[in-house]
């Protein structure tokens, strides 16, 4: 196992050194120039000048595979350096906002799986029951329905409520406060947006599981558990859904990186300041050193959890290690 582990962290060194190289040159081709969208704001006439000492002093004068070497170097070193647009340190930028995207993300995927693997299980044993076909519409549903849509209703249905209940309308709170500072303050702002973007994944995660669990169920070792006399939860339980898990487990890996920097439109209904607003407006300022910190911070997340599903793999299947 330990082997297996090693092969899989070395495999990591030449997928982020490959984002880096794209990360760096594709924002090198963008359009646009941050020293003459800086000087811009300013209201008065910019000259060349101008530009030139802004573009020295950020190092953009520099020859690219200077600069290249710098940003690998401060990314290997954790020295992300300073935001071009704000001049802050991309540390302190991307800390606060981290923390609230990684926690939505994480209370997301716990309800991922908290529902989806019961559902979908039950979905196949029951096949053709009344108990499948409303797993079904629920799973069809949370498919169909777009979470920045669903997280509309959640705010709206929070506002009829409590207006109907207390006579005063209740929204959750706007301010960030990380959980171990005021928890239910924390709670009550970040349960809403992880069930809007929960319940499309769990969908995905519940056909998943029931279209796994119901090929399996069909294999000769299940039938051949069943003719030795096992109970059917221990048939269930031990031979067919551990088998089942690989497809969901990737499922579920993959999006808990997505939900890490990808809830922009989530994060804009609950006004939430997270990774995606920051992407959005990073971009938009044409902030190189802020997006290639956050290119690779998703890169890096993707990567962490592709090992972690990867030694899910190993432990669910020992074959895959052996091989």
């Amino acid at each position: 196992m330990s082997k297996y582990i090693f092969q899989r962290v070395l495999l990591m060194i030449p997928t982020l050194i490959g984002a880096g190289i794209l990360v760096f040159f594709l924002m090198r081709m963008i359009p646009g120039d941050i020293c003459e969208l800086r000087l811009a704001g300013t209201g008065l006439s910019v000259e060349q000048e101008q530009i030139d000492i802004c573009r020295e002093n950020l190092g953009l004068n520099r020859a690219l595979p200077l600069q290249f070497i710098d940003f690998m170097y401060g990314f290997v070193t954790f020295d992300l350096g300073d935001s071009m647009w704000t001049g802050h340190p991309i540390t302190e930028e991307i800390g606060l906002r981290f923390q609230l995207s990684l926690q939505v993300a994480i209370m997301a995927t716990l309800f991922v799986i908290v529902i989806s693997i019961p559902l979908g299980a039950i979905s196949a044993i029951k096949q053709d029951t009344w108990l499948d076909y409303a797993v079904r519409i629920f799973s069809i549903a949370g498919i169909a329905i777009p979470s920045f849509w669903f997280g509309i209703m959640i705010i709206l249905g929070l506002l009829i409520l409590t207006q109907a209940v207390s006579g005063v309308p209740w929204m959750p709170p706007i301010e960030y406060k990380p959980i171990w500072v005021d928890p239910m303050h924390n709670m009550s702002q970040l349960i809403w947006p992880a069930l809007a973007t929960g319940y499309r994944y769990a969908a995905v995660a519940t056909r998943m599981t029931r279209s796994t669990l119901l090929e399996v169920l069909r294999e000769d070792y299940i039938r051949t558990a069943r003719a030795k006399g096992l109970i059917e939860k221990v048939v269930i339980n031990r031979h067919a859904l551990k088998n089942a898990m690989l497809p969901v487990v990737t499922i579920i890996g993959i999006e808990f990186a997505f939900l890490i920097g990808g809830l922009v439109v989530t994060e804009q209904v609950f006004n939430l300041n997270g990774i995606g607003k920051l992407f959005v407006d990073s971009v938009s300022n044409h902030d190189y050193t802020m997006v290639q910190a956050l290119v690779m911070l998703v890169v890096m997340s993707f990567v962490i959890v592709n090992l972690f599903i990867d030694l899910c793999y190993a432990w669910l299947d020992p074959r895959i290690r052996y091989s």
